[in-house]
């Protein structure tokens, strides 16, 4: 869990910055039970394979897993449910034009705490083509190649 000024990071979703280009970033609440809120805190949430669909006026996050809570056995949640996110009208219906008009998708990017409260990162994405993903792959490469070299000429 890492710190970034006054939100705490709980859990980062790599695989999309490798499957998609991030066009646009929106903060969003999201609707939580009590014990996702404190599997959350304990940093077991996984966004891998998740993804935000608009359905009516309301968009949702789907196949976000936050496990069980570990000292909870009566009340607990369903893992994989379909939760709601929290967004202004406006921002609701910017996303609704922009992923009918561009094909985009809307993907999570980031689980924080910001003043106690679990907030979603959510990013209008265009999908990375496979020639494009061996394009950046070759770039990180040659980038920590060169910071090698660098690091290994200082000392």
């Amino acid at each position: 869990m890492r710190k970034n000024g006054d939100q705490k990071v709980i859990a980062v979703n790599k695989k999309a910055a490798h499957d998609y280009f991030i066009q646009e970033r929106l903060e969003a609440g999201i609707v939580l039970q009590g014990t996702e809120v404190k599997s959350i805190r304990e940093g077991r949430i996984n966004l891998k394979d998740s993804y935000a669909k608009v359905e009516g006026n309301e968009v949702f996050l789907l196949n976000c897993h936050i496990s069980p809570y570990s000292h909870s056995a009566l009340f607990n949640h369903d893992p994989t449910r379909k939760r709601k996110l929290l967004l202004k009208k406006r921002q609701i219906s910017k996303l609704i034009g922009k992923a009918i008009e561009k094909g985009q998708t809307v993907v999570p990017l980031k689980v924080y705490l910001k003043q106690n409260l679990v907030k979603v990162e959510i990013a209008l994405a265009l999908g990375k083509k496979l020639y494009d993903k061996r394009e950046d792959m070759k770039r990180k490469d040659s980038e920590k190649q060169i910071a090698r070299a660098l690091k290994a000429k200082q000392q």
